[in-house]
């Protein structure tokens, strides 16, 4: 087993392993690898920390590491760092050698000076390397309660001081939202590669009608593109053909939605009115691929 830093030439193979690695893990297909592949021209990428791992002269595993920062509580900048996507080929998973990739990248890391890590991941997983949960710092996840303790972000001091008992709160870098960002560039680039099926699975992180926010949790809530196949931004009740199935406003979606407070309710711990769901809503939809660039009253 040998671990050394990427070179040109793997580009290509190391985009294709972390596709492999990442597909359908998170969510139906993946974006991981067009991530890597932006993240490189990148000013936050460290190429000194992007490093691939072999066997038998085989590319096997693939990590990198990116600049960050936390805002403060007096509204300043401090200064940290974040890694991922972290592959390993699926033939090997399950074997140890994701771990000892990152072990031997943050003694690297720690080498050069980086003092804190953060990132979102399992903490099971990430336990064995160091890290726990990030509120023990009292780092925070951008968008979440101050006081809340979000499982899956975690945070290692990897020099003993270097946070020094500040309190901030973490957003992850643009870079990793270029996917999202610049959706004919992705689809692109995905098209370069060979075609795999997409599917919603256990296990995934919770997907969304980018229309309605309704849940999607298999293949047959989703709507369908003009060519039949499965559209997984879109719920089968917002989306069909290609096209939308209503022509409205952000706020009648709202208003349209909010007729199913009922069946909303069993699955809230504490149940809400019609008119509280609908200001849940204006707070949530937003965020919505549909409505990201809308506002209320526009479609």
């Amino acid at each position: 087993m040998k671990i050394r830093l990427e070179q040109p030439k793997d580009w290509r193979e190391v985009e294709n392993l972390t596709r492999e690695a990442f597909w359908n893990v998170y969510r139906p297909g993946c974006q991981e690898h067009f991530v890597l592949n932006q993240y490189r021209s990148n000013p936050a990428f460290i190429p000194e920390l992007d490093l691939v791992m072999e066997e038998d002269g085989r590319i096997i595993g693939h990590v990198m590491f990116s600049k960050s920062e936390i805002t403060l509580t007096d509204g300043t900048s401090f200064p940290s760092w974040t890694f991922g996507p972290i592959s390993i080929h699926p033939d090997y998973k399950r074997k140890g050698y994701g771990l000892k990739l990152l072990q031997y990248a943050l003694e690297k890391a720690r080498a050069m000076g980086i003092g804190l890590l953060q990132m979102e991941g399992n903490i099971e997983f990430y336990r064995h390397a160091g890290f726990g949960l990030a509120s023990k710092l009292k780092i925070h996840y951008h968008g979440e309660p101050a006081e809340s303790e979000v499982p899956y972000f975690l945070a290692q001091e990897l020099i003993p001081g270097y946070w020094g008992n500040r309190e901030g709160t973490y957003c992850p870098p643009a870079g990793y939202f270029v996917a999202d960002a610049q959706p004919e560039a992705f689809a692109t680039y995905e098209a370069g590669f060979p075609p795999k099926e997409k599917h919603l699975a256990p296990g995934q992180l919770p997907q969304f009608c980018q229309s309605c926010g309704m849940p999607l949790t298999k293949d047959e809530d989703c709507g369908h593109n003009a060519d039949g196949s499965i559209n997984f931004d879109y719920c089968q009740y917002c989306y069909q053909d290609g096209k939308f199935l209503q022509e409205c406003t952000m706020e009648e979606m709202i208003d349209h939605c909010a007729q199913f407070v009922d069946e909303v309710n069993k699955m809230m711990p504490e149940p809400v009115t019609q008119e509280q769901y609908k200001q849940m809503m204006r707070g949530f939809f937003p965020m919505l691929k549909r409505w990201r660039t809308s506002s209320p009253n526009h479609q």
